[in-house]
């Protein structure tokens, strides 16, 4: 059943009770409550007791490869029984689906099943800033501070990894003019460094132009975002992709922590 209404705030305290495993879908729930954002249907097994929960984006044109759909669950069972018998998981189109690591193999069995491709794109450590007070301070004195806007959406797009094109600008279009976001700007007011916030509520896209890098650039605007989100009541974290040690050891010197035996990957299924 889809939630709705009143439903929602009920959803939102009941996830609560399961974080950090339940983060990526709390995340989606809080910010799209909270501010304008593309269509997403919040569908549980049932209610008020569900054992699975999914936040299924609303694709608004055929090449919205990124609204990807981030799935919860207590159960492997009901995860099994809802993407084998229901509607809300088409296996005969192109999706992205993000999960704990631990849940995959019900996805992966059930592509199998009905000969669909999968291709896993990456798992991710899920670093989370549990206390502000952790962060340290920081001197930006001297440095332009602000948000991005509109007119930066080709820049961003240029410098992130997985874009591919338009989707990738019809994205981060709606991070840019409907999410928090900070940038570090030049004398002419352009941005040098920057970080958004995706629609699952976690910090990403850090990016340095490599002229300005080695300024501390990247730790003021993480720093600035991260509060800002904290005071407006949003959780605070981010994703590490596995083998990057240096990232996890900069981001716990920051005042993440991670619970160990949790990680966050991502799919692709009937991949063209």
């Amino acid at each position: 059943m889809e939630l709705t209404g009143d439903q929602l705030e009920k959803a939102e305290e009941e996830l609560r009770r399961y974080l950090p495993r339940s983060l990526t879908v709390y995340g989606t729930l809080v910010l799209n409550k909270r501010v304008r954002a593309d269509p997403v249907k919040f569908i549980v097994d049932k209610w008020p007791e569900f054992r699975v929960f999914i936040c299924k984006p609303q694709c608004l044109q055929e090449d919205d490869l990124f609204r990807d759909t981030v799935i919860f669950t207590t159960d492997p069972a009901a995860l099994k029984e809802i993407v084998e018998n229901s509607s809300v998981i088409d296996w005969t189109k192109f999706m992205r689906l993000g999960i704990d690591l631990c849940h995959i193999d019900v996805l992966t069995g059930m592509a199998s099943e009905k000969n669909v491709s999968s291709n896993k794109i990456a798992v991710c450590h899920v670093m989370i800033l549990q206390d502000v007070s952790r962060l340290p301070p920081i001197d930006s004195s001297g440095i332009s501070l602000g948000s991005l806007d509109e007119s930066h959406v080709d820049l961003v797009a240029q410098t992130w990894k997985f874009a591919k094109g338009g989707a990738a600008k019809n994205m981060i279009r709606n991070m840019v003019v409907n999410f928090p976001s900070c940038c570090v700007l030049d004398a002419d007011r352009k941005p040098v460094s920057w970080i958004l916030t995706f629609s699952k509520c976690v910090m990403g896209m850090l990016y340095t132009l490599p002229e300005h890098r080695q300024k501390g650039y990247a730790k003021v605007v993480t720093i600035t975002l991260a509060r800002r989100l904290h005071a407006e009541g949003y959780p605070v974290y981010c994703y590490i992709e596995e083998g990057h040690e240096n990232k996890i050891r900069v981001s716990k010197e920051l005042g993440f922590t991670e619970d160990p035996s949790y990680r966050i990957t991502w799919f692709e299924f009937n991949d063209l």
